[in-house]
């Protein structure tokens, strides 16, 4: 029983880092990256609906991103959902693509997405600390119960800190790239 709970909590602090990861990815860095745009939503004939599903984006230049959209009449809704998103871009079209300059970032501008970084990487942290939380909380019912012995449980406690160091570290890891690549000039 208590390697279940171990198995489950390895696979929940997993899918925690990887969505942590996936954050980091809308991060933005001096770089042109199609991820940028993950979190822009667009009115599609009164619905909201991400941008991935009405455009294809590319970034053919270090500091370029274009959006090409499958249906050209939805170009207007689309300039206006990526100036909504306030990601500090004006996209400009030809009316078959939209073209997203990704300006320089100041020092400053970059100290703060540093520090949007680290906030994503503790919210990170603190949902693997609930897993933890979570999984302690059943071993001790287990104890309780008399399911499992003092043994078991302490030994499954070890196993589970050890495996909540492991995903905290690889939430370190990054972010010191992240942050790297946002200081980067």
């Amino acid at each position: 029983m208590t390697e279940e709970l171990l198995v489950d909590a390895r696979d929940r602090m997993g899918k925690s880092v990887e969505s942590t990861s996936a954050e980091f990815g809308s991060v933005r860095t001096g770089r042109a990256s199609p991820a940028l745009l993950d979190r822009v939503m667009v009115d599609y004939y009164g619905a909201q609906t991400p941008l991935r599903q009405l455009a294809t984006i590319n970034a053919p230049e270090a500091r370029m991103l274009t959006v090409q959209p499958y249906d050209q009449s939805s170009m207007k809704a689309i300039e206006k959902g990526i100036i909504e998103a306030q990601l500090g871009l004006t996209p400009s079209n030809d009316g078959q693509i939209a073209r997203l300059v990704i300006p320089e970032m100041t020092e400053e501008r970059r100290r703060e997405m540093v520090k949007v970084a680290r906030n994503i990487a503790e919210e990170g942290r603190v949902a693997i600390r609930n897993i933890r939380r979570d999984c302690m909380h059943d071993l001790r019912e287990l104890k309780e119960s008399g399911e499992t012995g003092a043994d078991d449980e302490h030994r499954a406690e070890t196993e589970l800190q050890r495996l909540t160091d492991e995903r905290t570290a690889q939430l370190d890891a990054l972010l010191k790239g992240k942050e790297e690549e946002i200081l980067e000039v």
